[in-house]
C-alpha cells in the first residue's frame, strides 16, 4: 500500500512518519474541528476535541470507502502546544482508540486563533486508497 521514509541513520520518528510513498486514488479532508456532525461542540476538553476531530476524519474517509489506514498525512493546528504537550499521552490513547496504530506524517502548527472560537483544534488528512 505505501512505503514509509525513513532516511539511513536518522532516530526512528515516535507518532508520525517522516515520510511516506504511496500511489492511489487520493482523499483530501478539510480541517476538522472537535464538533460534532450538527456543528455542536460537546466539550470543551482538549482531548476531547481531538477525539471529536478525528472521528470526523474517520467518518468523512468512510464516505469514500477508506479506513484510518490510509491516512498518508495529517496536519493540525492547535491553540496552545502546552496544552497539547502536557496532555500527550491522553492524546496518544485516544489517537490509538480512533485511528489505531498507524502512523502518516504528520505537521503540528500552535496558530493565534481559529475560526471557531471554542474550537482548540484542527486537523485535516490526506489519505491514499491503492490502485487494485
Amino acid at each position: 500500500m505505501f512505503n514509509i521514509l525513513q532516511p539511513e541513520g536518522w532516530i526512528p520518528a515516535k507518532g508520525y512518519a517522516n515520510g511516506i510513498e504511496t500511489r492511489g486514488r487520493q482523499i483530501f479532508v478539510a480541517g476538522m474541528i472537535g464538533w460534532d456532525g450538527q456543528c455542536r461542540f460537546t466539550s470543551d476538553d482538549f482531548v476531547d476535541q481531538c477525539r471529536q476531530a478525528l472521528q470526523n476524519i474517520i467518518d468523512t474517509l468512510a464516505c469514500a470507502g477508506a479506513t484510518p489506514q490510509h491516512l498518508v498525512r495529517m496536519t493540525w493546528y492547535v491553540k496552545d502546544k502546552n496544552e497539547y504537550l502536557a496532555q500527550g499521552k491522553q492524546l496518544g490513547k485516544v489517537y490509538q482508540e480512533v485511528i489505531g496504530r498507524h502512523y502518516p506524517a504528520m505537521t503540528l502548527v500552535q496558530v493565534a486563533d481559529l475560526l471557531e472560537d471554542r474550537a482548540k483544534v484542527e486537523i485535516e488528512a490526506t489519505a491514499v486508497v491503492p490502485d487494485l
